[in-house]
């Protein structure tokens, strides 16, 4: 199991600004704002890492090519639809709207948003229904 995972985006407040709003409906909020790195995590409660860092942060660096994909868990299919509305609001791209994915399994609900260093993000959740 993965403890924290970070990236490199090339402008730390845009990044920010975007990452803040498109996994507050994820659960997730600031937990560390430093000089040249900002950590995120789940409000406490929420049953996952407590970190007082968070679990995952963005620093300032070059962005790798080809970019890479990554997927925040959701707790139901409301959250994945507002991530996506969050994410659009706050810049990021239309990579795959909020839907049934069933060629993973019958109830894969999730979003794609490219974010503004190009990283292909995703939010999902595995209920059968909300």
């Amino acid at each position: 199991m993965l403890d924290h995972l970070a990236i490199d985006v090339s402008d730390l407040a845009r990044s920010r600004r975007f990452y803040a709003a498109a996994l507050a409906p994820l659960g997730y909020v600031v937990r560390r704002d430093e000089i040249a790195s900002v950590g995120f995590g789940v409000v406490e409660g929420r049953g996952r890492s407590l970190d007082p860092g968070g679990d995952f942060w963005i620093a300032v660096g070059a962005p790798p090519a080809p970019h890479v994909h990554f997927a925040f868990s959701a707790s139901s299919r409301a959250a994945v639809d507002a991530f996506f509305a969050a994410a659009l609001e706050a810049g990021g791209v239309d990579n795959g709207r909020p839907g049934l994915r069933l060629r993973y399994h019958p109830n894969y609900y999730a979003a794609f948003v490219i974010d503004p260093d190009g990283y292909n993000i995703e939010a999902v959740g595995h209920e059968a229904c909300d």
